[in-house]
């Protein structure tokens, strides 16, 4: 146990140098990291929202936009379901509350209604395994031709979770697109999510590019009627008059079912127009996008189309000529910043439904630096008390298990830095709990060593004993500590993880340093001494 060949003893040396090298950077400057060679390594621990301050929002999903979106949906699937071949008259096709409802004109012909709207009730799986399939909707259907739709309890559960799940993805791939180092986003009961962004300077424009739905699509402008007369008297059917985002707005008319939608983008990047250096957006469709995008504009030569984001309108170009290469432009009265907020929204997809700000919070750098405070001075005040106490307690070999507290610690802040783990003051916790359980492990190994000299064996049989007999012990009780750390981050959140992720990092470097490090400086010191008896 005490014999060390020269490639264990450089393996040792060059992980503690390794953590020691990772942990560097956190004590430099900006200035000094970037004069560092490019091969130094120069990442910095990430702390946590509660330690360096940022946004936090938390947002609630809109049930009734999403509602009356998804009514309408159903509304334009009904109507063509109906005027699929061998059409079937129909009236009043509308959203009325919480439902849609439709009367079929012949009555001799309700029940092909029926079979044909069968399935648009929509069954819905429960669960990745499968499992009893629910209904979205309910349909009821009356002998006078009335037919209504409406959600099922069960069926609006589904479709709201599913929305919240989507919701979070698209925010994700927001923050990503964002920049944002590290955000936290989490579920927060039926219908919430929680957003925080640890060291955001500008909550608002972040509340900005997380809330906006960024709903894209293309409809072809309607020119059977002006649209002030629109306005002023009813839209014909299958037409909205949505408004463009100038002031005053300018109404426009349009066909109520877009050509394509923002899912058939594939990229969408800042440029600036050639002609009035302007900033602009360029996007490209995918495949199928492309192929429709370039049969409407040969079929529309002439006649503008409007991009509608969020039920605004952006633009109306008219179409000069046909648009082959699957790719287009949005321009406007864009900044460079808000032109590459609407690239980022675009890339990372809409969000499924309109998200209200319930909370929302900007925890400044002060805080943080409280906490950072109070558990450096934490940390100092529990690892000088527990040098002491070794020292005090075993004497030379209390000061090796000091020697390897510190290895533990450097390889700790290493591991952190290395992986670009959040450092939260729960985190900070983690690591003074750490220090403590590594000494744990030495109090174990040199109590077993000190029986086993009080029971006659010699320094180098009782050393031997003593770590090989703890082995057993210390491995149990940081297994179970492991155990609860896997539990915590995977049922917790936020600074609840973080507190996990140092833990667990913590009880890998504790067994090695107890078992490693404190061995081969023991194994050292026996070997320079040649001790023939051990006061411990």
């Amino acid at each position: 146990m005490l014999y060390f060949a020269r490639w264990k003893i450089t393996l040792i040396v060059l992980v503690i140098l390794a953590g020691a090298i990772s942990t560097l950077p956190n004590f430099l400057s900006q200035a000094t990291l970037d004069a560092l060679p490019d091969w130094f390594p120069k990442r910095q621990i990430v702390l946590g929202l509660d330690l360096q301050g940022g946004a936090y929002l938390l947002y609630e999903v809109d049930r009734t936009d999403y509602i009356q979106k998804r009514l309408k949906t159903l509304e334009g699937d009904i109507r063509h379901r109906l005027r699929e071949d061998q059409r079937i008259g129909y009236t009043g096709l509308g959203v009325q509350g919480q439902g849609v409802q439709v009367r079929i004109r012949d009555l001799s012909r309700l029940e092909d209604a029926r079979t044909r709207l069968a399935d648009l009730v929509n069954p819905l799986v429960t669960s990745v395994f499968g499992g009893q399939a629910v209904d979205e909707f309910q349909i009821d259907v009356a002998d006078d031709g009335l037919i209504r739709f409406t959600f099922t309890d069960a069926g609006l559960t589904q479709r709201i979770n599913s929305v919240v799940q989507q919701s979070i993805e698209t925010i994700r791939l927001r923050l990503d697109e964002f920049g944002t180092t590290e955000p936290s986003i989490q579920r927060q009961g039926d219908d919430r999510i929680l957003v925080e962004a640890p060291g955001e300077g500008d909550p608002e424009r972040l509340k900005d590019l997380v809330g906006q739905t960024a709903q894209l699509t293309f409809h072809m402008v309607d020119q059977s009627m002006s649209p002030q007369q629109a306005v002023s008297s009813r839209p014909p059917a299958g037409t909205v008059v949505l408004y463009s985002a100038d002031d005053p707005p300018v109404p426009y008319l349009l066909d109520e079912a877009p050509l394509l939608s923002g899912e058939d983008l594939t990229d969408a990047q800042v440029a600036f127009d050639s002609r009035t250096n302007e900033p602009v957006v360029n996007f490209r469709f995918n495949t199928s996008g492309a192929r429709t995008f370039s049969v409407v504009t040969q079929r529309n030569v002439g006649r503008p189309f409007a991009i509608v984001l969020d039920n605004e309108v952006v633009s109306a170009p008219v179409i000069r000529e046909p648009i082959t290469g699957g790719s287009g432009q949005i321009s406007g009265n864009f900044t460079v910043e808000s032109a590459n907020d609407l690239a980022v929204l675009l890339r990372a997809g809409a969000l499924p439904a309109k998200l209200t700000v319930v909370e929302e919070r900007s925890i400044g750098p002060g805080l943080g630096q409280d906490s950072v405070d109070a558990g450096r001075l934490a940390s100092f005040i529990g690892a000088a008390l527990v040098v002491v106490f070794m020292i005090l307690a075993y004497g030379r070999f209390g000061l090796i298990a000091d020697l390897a507290l510190c290895a533990n610690v450097l390889m700790i802040f290493g591991a952190l830095t290395f992986l670009q783990a959040t450092l939260t003051l729960p985190g900070i916790a983690g690591i003074v709990l750490t220090i403590g359980m590594a000494v744990d492990a030495n109090v174990l190994i040199f109590e077993r060593i000190r029986e086993e000299a009080r029971a006659g064996r010699s320094a180098i049989s009782a050393i031997d004993a003593g770590y090989s007999r703890a082995l057993g012990t210390i491995l149990d009780a940081n297994i179970t500590t492991l155990i609860a750390a896997l539990i915590l981050f995977q049922l917790g959140s936020g600074p609840i993880r973080g507190f996990a992720v140092t833990l667990a990092i913590g009880i890998f470097t504790t067994v090695f340093s107890a078992f490693t490090v404190s061995r081969l400086l023991v194994a050292l010191w026996v070997r320079w001494k040649r001790p023939s008896h051990l006061t411990i």
